[in-house]
């Protein structure tokens, strides 16, 4: 099944009280659908960015849901013949099972180095030239 989120705004000329029942109208066209509701937010009455026909302010509300194809559906079709919801929008939710960013693996390219790849050439060679230094003057003093 996949998860949906749904964003509707209901007019603010609705009391609470039926504010609440076209919520929970909406809210059992899940459950008929044999959808399994997750989470119900609402937010209340709040501002909103622009006048969406002629009002300033509407109750916001986002159902969390798990079903079929058939839900998202039909609640846009239910929306579209109420007065009362102004505007309506349904998200199909990603579901994954790790949250973290993987670490990007860097290609080789032959004849390219890392930073660190030629730092550690750099440390190296050096050490090398230095032991190889130290072995020509312990020979020297040997001979003298």
């Amino acid at each position: 099944m996949t998860v949906y989120e749904t964003g509707f705004l209901i007019s603010p000329q609705l009391t609470e009280e039926d504010a609440e029942a076209v919520i929970q109208q909406m809210a059992d066209i899940v459950a008929q659908r044999q959808g399994k509701m997750i989470r119900v937010e609402k937010w209340g009455k709040r501002r909103t960015a622009y006048d969406i026909k002629k009002f300033g302010d509407a109750y916001y509300v986002f159902f969390h849901y798990e079903g079929g194809t058939d839900i998202p559906l039909e609640l846009s079709r239910r929306f579209r013949q109420m007065d009362t919801v102004l505007r309506h929008l349904t998200l199909v939710k990603e579901t994954r099972q790790n949250v973290r960013k993987k670490k990007k693996v860097q290609k080789k390219t032959p004849g390219r180095e890392t930073a660190e790849e030629a730092a550690a050439a750099a440390v190296a060679e050096t050490q090398a030239q230095a032991l190889a230094l130290a072995q020509a003057e312990q020979r020297k003093r040997e001979e003298a």
